[in-house]
């Protein structure tokens, strides 16, 4: 079978700069495998977006993605925002070069080089559900995509904190998060769901395609990337404490045992602020904006290359 020409968007600072120190190494086994492609180098953010435009104008319909969850998150964007092509002409894979990698986790894509190049000359591909969220940005109504997971409350609040911040490791990640518990506030807000409607204080609402964010955490455990629902978690007021004692359940996918914690799986979400403070959001790890936010499933709307 005639392998693809890959059309390569890296991010060389992805996973502290490790994206840049691993290329040399990367290009060795590329071109030791018989991969044909170009290679494309992200300069800011946003860059990646731009970089899937002009290569689907070109007409390349294999993009791999050299980096970690943000650099992911970027791509997905290009591919599904674009206008030239449906966006399950274009077949996406991802190298994982990141910090978390968290999405990647979802399928078990291998962050070794030459595993994962040889997993791509398989072909082997599956179509995921994506989200489109419109949410409002410095007063200014927005639209952006996320594949993994979205959340709110206080991982809206901690993906603003974070972005302040380069984090270089996982400890380093832990450590601002529960530097940051101690200065969040809880605010009410109002959460519809198909014809369901709860309004609480919510520690977190959580929105997710696959099952893990925040470097392997499962507050969606009962999430599928391609079922045509959405997974949702809402975990209601409870103490700082109890929050940080409930943190192996983050990792081990009993969230949803707590008491304070329900799971819900939607086709169609809407989450309103209650009162004058504003619930905050993030989506596959980067901070877009507030309240009042709407998510709208699309079902089976990208293509991805395990």
């Amino acid at each position: 079978m005639e392998q693809p020409f890959w059309y390569i968007i890296a991010n060389p600072v992805s996973g502290g700069g490790a994206v840049e120190r691993r290329w040399p190494h990367i290009e060795q086994c590329l071109q030791e495998l018989g991969f044909s492609y170009s290679v494309h180098f992200t300069e800011r953010r946003g860059h990646a977006m731009q970089l899937v435009e002009e290569a689907v104008l070109k007409g390349h319909r294999h993009i791999l993605g050299i980096g970690g969850d943000g650099t992911n998150h970027e791509i997905a964007n290009g591919i599904l925002g674009q206008k030239i092509v449906p966006a399950t002409d274009i077949q996406y894979a991802l190298l994982p070069s990141g910090t978390g990698n968290d999405w990647a986790r979802q399928y078990a894509i291998p962050a070794d080089i030459g595993s994962r190049l040889k997993r791509l000359q398989e072909a082997k591909t599956v179509f995921q559900d994506a989200g489109l969220i419109r949410y409002v940005q410095e007063g200014e109504q927005r639209e952006r995509y996320f594949i993994n997971v979205a959340g709110m409350a206080y991982d809206g609040f901690i993906g603003k904190k974070l972005a302040e911040h380069r984090i270089t490791n996982r400890l380093h990640y832990l450590m601002l998060i529960a530097r940051y518990l101690l200065e969040y506030k809880l605010s009410k807000a109002r959460v519809c769901f198909d014809d369901r409607a709860v309004e609480d204080f919510f520690y977190t609402v959580n929105i997710g395609l696959c099952r893990y964010s925040g470097g392997g955490m499962q507050f969606v455990p009962q999430a599928v990337p391609d079922d045509g629902l959405f997974a949702l978690t809402l975990a209601r007021r409870m103490p700082r404490w109890e929050v940080l004692l409930q943190t192996p359940r983050f990792y081990n996918g009993t969230l949803l045992g707590h008491p304070k914690v329900e799971g819900f799986q939607a086709r169609s979400i809407r989450v309103e602020h209650v009162g004058i403070a504003p619930t905050l959001l993030e989506a596959d790890g980067e901070f877009l904006g507030e309240t009042p936010v709407e998510f709208v499933l699309l079902e089976k709307a990208l293509k991805i290359v395990l």
